[in-house]
């Protein structure tokens, strides 16, 4: 019954893409039949409808160009399609109800995928130990030194002092701008608290959307953004992973779309 229902749930929004793309190109065309008319229209109406063509066949390129590709990561790991960034770090398969995935500490890097910009979707789980639970994403990576994180500190999302909670997710850029800096010289710009704020031992949903100079991040598919900062640097590509410092962090539904 469950398989049926995700077949059926699968279907109907294949055919709903399908006529959103439709609608799109249907659109486009009435826009421009009016704007080939030879009337005497207002240079206001001409304005507005050269905006209209724009906006639609913006849409409608970006539409079908986005690629949305989810990633079987106990899969990939048991093919050694994941790269280690470093030779004695550990990695195990995790089963957790229906979160299939892994736990891991270091960087593990999808092989042969260059990351540049779009949406990064991921459920992620920690531990509720102080100063000792940091997981996340590190993406546009050039090695085990060169890349940007997004992570999360799940101990401080629903400590009792403001501060700390305020310190629950993070964006830094190794090596020029580690977590440390960052804070001393622009103390709450690059980190800030998770909103909703999960118990530190529960899965929770990230999404982060790296653009080509900013980068936002979505807790638990809340409308407003829990961390919305600009990137710190000029790389636009680059290798992307899932990244884990201190006790092993679990991931499970990887879902990247660009």
């Amino acid at each position: 019954m469950i398989s049926w229902f995700k077949n059926h749930q699968k279907n109907v929004l294949n055919k709903l893409e399908l006529n959103l793309k439709r609608i799109a190109r249907c659109f486009t065309k009435v826009v421009c039949k009016l704007w080939l008319i030879k009337i005497k229209t207002p240079m206001s109406n001409k304005i507005l409808l050269t905006v209209l063509i724009s906006m639609t066949l913006g849409s409608s390129i970006c539409y079908s160009q986005q690629k949305k590709q989810s990633y079987d990561i106990n899969n990939l790991f048991n093919q050694n399609k994941l790269i280690k960034a470093y030779p004695r770090q550990t990695t195990t398969s995790l089963t957790d109800g229906s979160k299939q995935g892994l736990s891991l500490d270091g960087i593990l890097w999808l092989k042969d995928v260059d990351f540049k910009t779009g949406i990064i979707d991921v459920d992620l789980r920690g531990r509720d130990v102080f100063q000792q639970s940091f997981l996340g994403i590190a993406f546009h990576g050039i090695d085990t030194t060169t890349h940007d994180v997004v992570y999360f500190r799940p101990f401080n999302f629903q400590a009792t002092d403001t501060l700390r909670r305020k310190h629950a997710v993070q964006y830094m850029s190794s090596p020029d701008f580690p977590w440390d800096k960052l804070r001393k010289e622009h103390p709450l710009v690059y980190e800030n608290e998770v909103n909703p704020a999960q118990q530190a031992t529960a899965w929770f949903h990230a999404r982060i959307v790296v653009g080509a100079d900013d980068i936002v991040v979505y807790v638990d598919h809340a409308d407003k953004p829990s961390l919305k900062v600009k990137k710190l640097n000029n790389r636009h590509n680059g290798l992307i992973g899932l990244w884990s410092s201190g006790l092993p962090g679990d991931f499970a539904n990887l879902v990247i779309s660009q």
